[in-house]
């Protein structure tokens, strides 16, 4: 399988063309892999980047050194690292999920039980009843040895957190680390720091979150645990979707019965007729957990990539293998493998063409390798 050429000892150079790297336009979680894979490093990647931004019709910006060093020293300034994947300091279970980060940047958390983590997610508004749940259940997790997760937000999410406060708690945001959201959380993220927790996001400094912004902030909520608790949840919420991302990421996913006559608790009640699991109590989840394995996923990394040999050869494509490749292309998710059968285009090429598709904004990737056209 391909993968991201992450030693522990990165040094600070290649750290910061990590940083170039996946701070470019249209340069995401996917397409840093891939780039790294065909060229060898991130370094030689964006060597080759303003040329491949051409190709694409698009000239798109790609970070400067002086752009990544300020933000990596703004960071420090502010008590924050940037951690890589790789490193011993990653969050272990977030490097199984399709598209994982190849950066974090990070607050406090260096003592935290990274191995035995939960997310506890639920409604904004919840009920007082949902509140409690939730304090419950997190105390308890937190007692029987289980770090809890959640995403910082109004209700069950800063109702988790301050359970747990305690006993270790990781809050991820949607935006940088200098934008907490909502304000009135500010000063629950002060104290999750000095409790010994962690705040965590892979957006830059500066970034203010928008609402395409926190489905990725739900999909670190489900890749940094085992499993995930949905309290409270409507029919359509952020807390489905990190449920739907846990299931995609072959997390192990709970919920807590509610009353049908509360629209709080159609999403829970829904969640458990499709299959998730009834919990009542801390410990129904924690005996679930006990043989939870993240590394199962068989989608952490796109097994289409040739190898170092064959991306030497056969790496040129026409104009006609990008206009067969488009008419394949649609706005459902397809397969690259199904792709390269379908078009007859050959792996190395068909690389190379997602890469230029995806930096001209063409394209977007679902569960790591599956590709569709991209309708703004």
């Amino acid at each position: 399988m391909a993968t991201v050429p992450a030693p522990s000892g990165l040094s600070a150079h290649q750290l910061t063309c990590w940083l170039q790297l996946i701070r470019s336009d249209n340069v995401g979680p996917v397409t840093f892999l891939q780039l790294v894979n065909r060229f060898g490093s991130a370094e030689a990647a964006l060597e080759a980047l303003p040329d491949l931004m051409r190709k694409s019709g698009r000239n798109g910006r790609v970070a400067t050194r002086s752009q990544a060093e300020d933000e990596r020293a703004a960071l420090e300034r502010m008590g924050g690292r940037l951690v890589a994947s790789g490193q011993p300091e990653y969050p272990p279970h977030l490097r199984f999920i399709p598209g994982a980060p190849p950066l974090v940047s990070m607050m406090g958390g260096e003592r935290l039980d990274w191995e035995h983590t939960v997310g506890v997610v639920g409604a904004r508004n919840a009920s007082s009843a949902g509140r409690k749940m939730t304090a419950l259940l997190a105390t308890d997790l937190g007692r029987l040895g289980y770090t809890v997760v959640s995403g910082l937000a109004r209700g069950v999410d800063a109702a988790a957190h301050r359970a747990s406060m305690n006993t270790g708690t990781v809050a991820v945001l949607a935006g940088g680390l200098d934008h907490i959201y909502p304000n009135e959380n500010i000063p629950l993220a002060q104290e999750i720091l000095d409790a010994g927790g962690a705040i965590l996001t892979e957006m830059p400094l500066g970034w203010e979150p928008r609402a395409r912004d926190f489905p990725r902030r739900n999909r670190l909520v489900s890749g940094l645990s085992l499993g995930v608790v949905v309290v409270e949840a409507a029919k359509r919420s952020g807390s489905l979707i990190t449920a739907r991302l846990a299931l995609e990421q072959n997390r192990d996913v709970f919920a807590v019965p509610g009353s049908p006559l509360d629209p709080r608790a159609e999403g829970g009640n829904a969640l458990i007729q499709q299959g998730a699991r009834l919990i009542t109590c801390a410990e129904d989840i924690v005996e679930s957990l006990s043989v939870a394995n993240p590394a199962r996923s068989s989608l952490a990394d796109p097994d289409w990539m040739p190898d170092d040999e064959a991306s030497e050869v056969n790496t040129a494509s026409s104009d006609d293998d990008r206009s067969r490749l488009v008419e394949a292309l649609s706005a459902t998710p397809i397969a690259v493998d199904d792709l390269i059968d379908q078009t007859g285009i050959g792996a190395s090429a068909m690389q190379m063409l997602l890469l230029e598709l995806d930096l001209a904004g063409t394209i977007e990737w679902s569960s790591g390798q599956l590709v569709a056209l991209r309708y703004s």
